[in-house]
């Protein structure tokens, strides 16, 4: 083991194995401030997998082996700052604010932004160093399968040696708004912590057969297979033409198609698909697509968008299925959601149902527009094909079956105009974590209206619209894309007391 120390607790003294001790250096340079992040970070895992691989081997040490992570900390002595249109890049006010980093080779775009967004608006240096939260082992394998694999096996309980994660640095605190920093510790500057984000990295590659690395920035979530069918034809269409951007596919079992190269995909198919499947459009720069089957319910939009959200994306949509709740409406017809009536109920802990989710104008505009090109409809005449309004999301998948008149006068109070499962609790957990959201709905069934959704009309349904809500799905992610970072990540999103990092 590199580096000796010695801690007490009630039993007696302890022998602790860490890395060699080092310093906080400052920075007034983002480049040189996220180096030092990515060198700390590797020095460290590469100290708890060396050590791992002796305990496998029988080398059991005397003591705990023990790694933390890397941290930026920066203080401040006023509420002065440059540029206060900014939504983030700032602290609330003067003290200390730190944050534990995880991921930096994963994370350097985003890193390299928020510290010089900090350098810059309060002009004083960031001290990078090591903190004194320590790496869980399961973190320190970016897969986790290494010691997954082995456990089993060992002589020792892993817990005697290493740390395991904790739930107690887990928690959604921070973003919430629920965190409250103990006198004489620096507040939050991040809304994860480090093992927060470290265990999302790993449930998505759990969840979507593909490693985090392939996510995008602008993000698709839809609960039906045959958006993603669609999605993969319109990708290697893209793929294909040199003007697009793109630079590769991604799907399930991180297979891997280049642009221009004619070959067998990279990378092997799984033998089944995950839960929720992920295939990623990819830019150089991560401003490409990702989009995900989610799967049926709340529950399944609630757990992967708790885990996509600390990837910071820039926008994510919901393209789905919904009832139609108005006679006036046809099969086909576009929902724009403006409001929700959430009684989806899975995240009434974290965000209650009195919390208003508001329409975010530059994805509504997007939106829209995408919607008017694709159909060839504009202005008034826009309104054939689609209307802006409420969509109830239920927990309920079977709501038609009790007795209409409770939930029907609820939704005619609510004036809504379409009803779901997923929509509100995207919206809603895209309000939670900052992340800019919107939805677009194709009405697939009018159940108040005696048009159920059965097999032999869902089937024309399918063939005739799917195709034409994803190319408008895409072109709106394109649109976003094209619009200043600043202006999608706007002030509307963010409360009074914000971390500094987006």
């Amino acid at each position: 083991m590199t580096g000796v120390a010695e801690s007490r607790i009630d039993e007696g003294p302890i022998t602790e194995f860490t890395p060699p001790h080092r310093p906080h250096l400052s920075f007034r340079d983002a480049d040189l401030a996220v180096a030092h992040l990515r060198k700390l970070f590797e020095e460290n895992t590469a100290f708890l997998r060396e050590a791992f691989q002796r305990f496998v081997n029988g080398e059991l040490p005397e003591g705990r082996v023990r790694a933390c992570y890397p941290e930026v900390r920066l203080e401040t002595a006023t509420h002065a700052r440059l540029d206060s249109r900014l939504a983030y890049g700032f602290v609330s006010g003067p003290g200390v604010h730190s944050t534990s980093i995880t991921r930096p080779d994963l994370f350097t775009d985003y890193l390299h932004e928020q510290i010089e967004l900090l350098i810059r608006n309060h002009d004083v240096s960031v001290e990078v160093g090591v903190g004194d939260l320590p790496i869980p082992l399961h973190f320190a394998f970016y897969d986790g399968t290494h010691v997954e694999g082995v456990a089993d096996t060992l002589q020792r309980p892993l817990a005697d040696v290493f740390d395991l994660p904790d739930l107690s640095v887990l928690d959604d605190a921070i973003v919430n708004g629920t965190f409250e920093a103990p006198a004489g510790t620096p507040r939050p500057l991040a809304p994860f912590t480090a093992p927060r984000v470290d265990y999302s990295l790993h449930r998505l590659q759990h969840y979507t057969a593909t490693a985090a690395e392939h996510f995008q920035n602008y993000v698709i979530l839809t609960n039906y297979q045959f958006y993603m069918d669609e999605f993969c034809r319109l990708a290697k269409d893209l793929l294909a033409d040199p003007e697009s951007g793109y630079c590769r596919f991604v799907e399930p079992g991180n297979v891997i198609t280049h642009a221009g190269e004619a070959g067998p995909a990279e990378g092997e198919r799984p033998a089944r698909l995950p839960q929720m499947p992920a295939y990623h459009l990819v830019r150089a720069d991560q401003s490409g697509i990702t989009m995900i089957n989610i799967g049926v319910g709340p529950s399944n939009a609630k757990t992967i968008t708790d885990h996509v959200a600390v990837l910071r994306p820039h926008a994510w949509l919901m393209l789905g299925h919904c009832a139609g709740l108005r006679n006036s409406q046809q099969l086909g017809d576009y929902v724009l959601a403006h409001g929700y009536v959430r009684e989806d109920h899975v995240l009434d802990a974290d965000l209650p149902a009195w919390v208003p989710i508001p329409p975010l104008a530059e994805i509504q505009v997007a939106l829209e527009k995408a919607v008017e090109e694709v159909t060839g409809y504009a202005g008034y005449e826009l309104k054939r094909v689609m209307r802006t309004g409420t969509v109830a999301s239920i927990d309920n998948r079977n709501w038609e079956l009790r007795d209409h008149r409770e939930p029907v006068q609820r939704f005619s109070q609510s004036r809504a105009i379409a009803l779901d499962m997923e929509s509100a609790t995207i919206a809603a957990n895209g309000f939670r974590f900052r992340v800019p959201y919107g939805t677009l709905l194709c009405v697939s069934d009018k159940p108040l209206h005696g048009e159920l959704k059965l097999p032999g009309m869902a089937t024309e349904f399918y063939k005739r619209q799917v195709a034409q809500h994803l190319r408008i799905g895409i072109l709106s992610m394109e649109k976003l894309r094209a619009m200043p970072r600043e202006r999608l990540h706007s002030r509307k999103l963010r409360s009074f007391a914000e971390t500094a990092f987006q």
